[in-house]
């Protein structure tokens, strides 16, 4: 008995379709995962396990078998507990493989069945959109991010007895619908604004003139003199993010899981500032399974490096392709990983170490 369902993963800040086949033979009861998956992915097995019993079906107790098609690519996350569970109900009968042509699915299980949110929605869904497939199911509480993408069919469900019973025909599941405009236009406005900046006529009329042309900034002066206030409140006088930017800023903080919760779509010019004891890896991205840093957050947007002369030589030195190219690099043993980087760089120091101005008698 063999069933098939379709999952995706994230690579970089791009989705990819992931194939999930389930074999059930006879045999010793065995569950095992292949196709190169990571720490959550082998744990899934358990949470799988558990959510089928718990939900009222019946678990195999034969030899199953997961394989993660493509093999050679590493696949991490929780996100393909959703589609492992309904492949191994469709081999036993439970769900007809017909119900599942066209849908892309993916969503962490509880021990339960409900379905909790994941990271990497809205490439998922960029990724449905280019392949024109039907759609996709996912975690309740991620339809409205994924929604954002308006021509793809968005089935939000709560648990795993839910969906079985929608693609069994049972119930009933509205698509997600979501005011694109609406929202869009909403979450463009700023918190702070820089007409709040009262005197510093000469830093306000530098910073506007290199918001205008995409300049980099070093600002220099003593402690409290107003360098950081100014800094937040650059990205006010910025030009508008299109939607085009914003679904492209937006990518990576879904990726990252960063995406406020009471917001789908980032909307206004991201404002990144790193403490100074950021690593090289935190700033332009990496680590044993590699994410964005600082620099790809910071993209159509504002990167701010406060006490400038504190970071590191090493950490400063790894900006340069970033800044030259727009874009940053990671490569590993498996992969090479591309991250968009287009930023406007924003430094401020003191004069010197004491933080006071440099004078004749100092």
């Amino acid at each position: 008995m063999i069933s098939r369902v379709l999952s995706s993963a994230v690579l970089g800040v791009d989705a990819y379709l992931v194939e999930v086949e389930v074999d059930i033979a006879h045999g010793f009861p065995q569950f095992s995962t292949v196709g190169l998956p990571e720490g959550a992915v082998k744990e899934s097995k358990e949470r799988v396990k558990a959510a089928i019993k718990n939900c009222g079906y019946q678990f195999p107790q034969k030899r199953i078998t997961v394989n993660l098609a493509p093999a050679d690519r590493r696949k991490e996350g929780s996100a393909f507990d959703l589609p492992i569970s309904i492949g191994i109900l469709s081999a036993i009968g439970v769900v007809e493989h017909k119900d599942l042509n066209g849908y892309v699915v993916l969503g962490e299980l509880s021990l339960d069945g409900r379905i909790k949110a994941i990271k990497g929605v809205l490439p998922t869904a960029i990724c449905v959109r280019d392949r024109g497939l039907g759609g996709v199911i996912l975690p309740k509480e991620n339809v409205e991010e994924a929604a954002v993408v308006k021509e793809v069919k968005v089935i939000g469900v709560e648990s795993l007895q839910e969906l079985v019973e929608f693609l069994s025909g049972r119930r009933e599941v509205s698509p997600a619908k979501i005011n694109v405009e609406q929202v869009f236009k909403q979450n463009r406005e700023h918190q702070i604004d820089f007409q709040e900046v009262k005197g510093q006529e000469h830093v306000k009329r530098a910073l506007e003139v290199a918001a205008a042309g995409g300049h980099n900034v070093l600002m220099m002066g003593s402690p409290n003199t107003g360098k950081t206030m100014l800094a937040r409140r650059l990205p006010c006088i910025l030009p508008d993010m299109s939607f085009e930017e914003a679904l492209e800023t937006t990518k990576i903080y879904s990726v990252s899981g960063l995406i406020p919760s009471h917001s789908s779509l980032i909307a206004t010019r991201p404002f990144r500032s790193p403490h100074h004891t950021i690593s090289d890896a935190g700033l332009i991205g990496g680590g044993a399974i590699p994410r964005p840093g600082e620099v790809s957050l910071a993209h159509n947007g504002v990167l701010f490096l406060d006490e400038l002369p504190e970071f590191r030589k090493n950490v400063l030195e790894v900006m340069r392709q970033p800044l030259e190219d727009g874009f940053v690099t990671i490569s590993r043993a498996l992969t090479s990983i591309t991250y968009p980087s287009t930023f406007m760089l924003v430094a401020a120091m003191n004069p010197c170490p004491c933080g006071q101005q440099l004078n004749k008698f100092h």
